[in-house]
């Protein structure tokens, strides 16, 4: 009977240990954007990313006859400012924004973008070029635009998007998803604007998510996924919980031999 009450004592040991380590996810928890009653009413255009310092913009500029555009388009006649970030982008010219928000260009020296966003961008520098260019055409877009996703997904990095339309869920899914530890009611949002740094929490389970005015991502973003608590509970013990799963296990064995 001792040996029977042992082993009876050694199954609800193990059966303690694996309910620690193990988590039972539900669909409340687990399912992202869940109906309710909200009433969605996101619109991008609230929300459009704006140039910043540091940033790195492709400008190029078009007109009717092409000779006129080569001083704003040849890369050797680009100031100090300028950089290429990738082979793809050799063939074009590029600007960094200094901290004061200007960029150089020939002809028209200093020109102040920062706070603007890249069509009212386009607006003002097809103005400044009028004086020089008719009806002069112009494309920026970003080069530097990047997200950075941590913590509880399958793939964390920075990823460079193609484009500054950009959503949680997208940056998201380019990181592969969250894995099942990952707290889905509290991913954190560290955003940077004028040097100022701040966090902002977001419940990917709830519709209102979308109306949330940092569902739509801007440049230098970081998403952080935290771990659940039973990710968390595994950390503290590490490598040993195999050890304390094979003792108990290796126990149950010897006491079921000695019973027979």
């Amino acid at each position: 009977m001792r040996l029977i009450s042992k082993c009876g004592f050694a199954l609800a040991m193990l059966t303690a240990i694996l309910m620690v380590f193990s988590s039972c996810g539900s669909r409340k928890t687990m399912v992202y954007l869940q109906p309710d009653s909200t009433q969605l009413n996101t619109v991008y255009e609230q929300h459009i990313p704006t140039i910043q310092p540091n940033d790195i913009l492709t400008i190029v500029v078009s007109a009717a006859d092409p000779k006129v555009t080569a001083p704003f388009n040849n890369i050797s006649s680009l100031g100090a400012g300028s950089s290429v970030q990738t082979a793809d982008l050799a063939q074009r010219p590029t600007y960094t924004v200094d901290e004061q928000g200007y960029i150089t260009l020939p002809m028209l020296g200093k020109v102040k973008v920062s706070g603007l966003t890249r069509l009212q961008a386009i607006d003002k520098l097809r103005g400044e070029l009028s004086q020089y260019i008719k009806d002069p055409g112009v494309n920026i877009n970003f080069n530097n635009f990047r997200v950075s996703v941590l913590g509880e997904v399958a793939r964390p990095g920075s990823f460079i998007m193609p484009t500054e339309r950009v959503t949680v869920l997208e940056a998201l899914g380019m990181a592969g998803d969250l894995t099942i530890r990952g707290v889905r009611q509290n991913v954190m949002l560290i955003r940077e604007v004028d040097g100022q740094k701040s966090m902002h929490r977001l419940d990917l389970t709830k519709q209102e998510t979308l109306n949330s005015p940092y569902y739509y991502l801007v440049q230098n973003d970081v998403i952080y996924v935290e771990p659940n608590k039973a990710q968390i509970n595994n950390s503290k013990l590490g490598a040993n919980t195999n050890i304390i799963i094979s003792i108990a296990g290796l126990i149950i064995t010897v006491i079921s031999v000695l019973t027979r």
